[in-house]
């Protein structure tokens, strides 16, 4: 690679495909994550001045057009300074304790920021439960595109106070890949404290900067450096990259650049400066189910499929039959998410499955003509499945 870098796409590549700064310039509605030490320092808790910035850009953005929704960490960050605490904790008690703190001054830095241009904000916070289950994912769609209707401001965060090592979504750069696509966003904008993604460590001589990425599989050659031991939040490069994926893998153009930059890289003008890494939309968007589906769902089990089954649920998009399946594992009722493995182990898909653990070891292997009336129907619809 050389100094800004670019993992090119064919240059017969899709129009909407062809330039993803253009897409990002272009995107109505656009969901921007903050990282905790762009907000914040272990000395002083919130900084207001980065606040200010941030807040700025996004007002600006807001200004020209586009609907805005904020991912912020920063929670536990920003309680730290008020409790006097060094460094963030490691249990989780004292961890929800300073989320418990630093929650309500966050939402009061951003509201008497937003105040300055006249915008109104509303706090959402969410745990895994709320992706995770179908009907509470609707209700946050519901309530996000809600916020938006009544030219609300929405600022998103994981709800430490309450989540625990079970129950959490994570980091906060897959919630905002969650959220971007719950939304039907346009455009992700990751920022952090490293202007993009480079082809090696970024604190060392001689590391470029990666300007366009045209699909997750060209990152197998870029090394990802991982967080320093000082760092105020959960994530770093490794989580950004894999939310970058995930949301660009679904039609999503991504782009990753710092805070610093947040003003150029929320410039609505195309031929702006150009800062950070894109990365360019790959994939088709889902509906929100099947994203639901393969990214956001509790998987309860798994069904071993044999070669026949395989071709038909992935190549043929047909439903899963019981006669495709020789064995099962776990323990899940009718209406749970599973796993669907091949031959040799791997899996292929996901959906909804409409048996019990307990109904199926009489009914795998059989033809559906062969079972009791009852009982035959999919055991995966093909409406419920997703391949991975």
């Amino acid at each position: 690679m050389t100094a800004g870098a670019s993992l090119t796409p064919d240059p017969a590549a899709p129009a909407t495909g062809a330039a993803p700064r253009a897409l990002l310039g272009a995107a109505r509605r656009v969901v921007v994550k903050v990282g905790s030490s762009s907000l914040t320092s272990l000395s002083g808790g919130l900084d207001p001045a980065r606040l200010d910035r941030l807040v700025d850009a996004l007002a600006a953005r807001r200004a020209a057009g586009s609907q805005v929704v904020l991912v912020s960490s920063g929670a536990i960050a920003a309680g730290l300074a008020p409790l006097g605490l060094r460094r963030r904790p490691r249990d989780l008690a004292t961890q929800q304790a300073a989320a418990a703190v630093g929650q309500l001054l966050l939402a009061q830095a951003y509201g008497a920021s937003f105040a300055r241009h006249g915008r109104a904000i509303g706090q959402v916070l969410l745990t895994a439960d709320d992706m995770i289950r179908r009907a509470h994912y609707r209700n946050a769609q519901r309530t996000l595109e809600r916020l938006l209707g009544l030219d609300v401001l929405p600022v998103v965060n994981e709800n430490d106070t309450v989540a625990t090592d079970e129950i959490r979504v994570g980091d906060n750069d897959r919630l905002a890949a969650l959220v971007a696509h719950l939304i039907g966003a346009d455009a992700l904008v990751l920022l952090s404290d490293v202007d993009g993604l480079h082809d090696g460590d970024p604190r060392r001589p001689g590391s470029r900067l990666v300007r366009e990425v045209d699909a997750p599989a060209d990152l197998a050659s870029v090394q990802v450096a991982r967080p320093g031991q000082g760092s105020l939040g959960r994530g770093g490069m490794a989580t950004k990259i894999m939310a970058a994926a995930m949301a660009s893998a679904s039609g999503i153009p991504v782009l990753l650049a710092a805070a610093d930059d947040v003003a150029d890289a929320l410039d609505t003008a195309v031929d702006g400066p150009e800062v950070g890494t894109a990365f360019r939309p790959s994939g088709r968007r889902l509906s929100a189910r099947r994203f639901w589906l393969l990214h956001a769902a509790d998987v309860r089990g798994a069904l071993d499929l044999d070669a026949g089954a395989v071709a038909a649920v992935i190549d043929r998009r047909r439903s899963l039959l019981a006669a495709g399946i020789h064995g099962i594992d776990g323990d899940f009722v009718a209406g749970d998410v599973v796993d669907l493995r091949g031959p040799h182990g791997a899996v292929v898909a996901r959906g909804v499955v409409g048996f019990d653990a307990a109904e199926l070891p009489t009914l795998i292997g059989r033809r559906t003509r062969d079972l009791p009336p009852e009982l035959r129907r999919e055991v995966v619809h093909a409406d419920d499945l997703v391949p991975v």
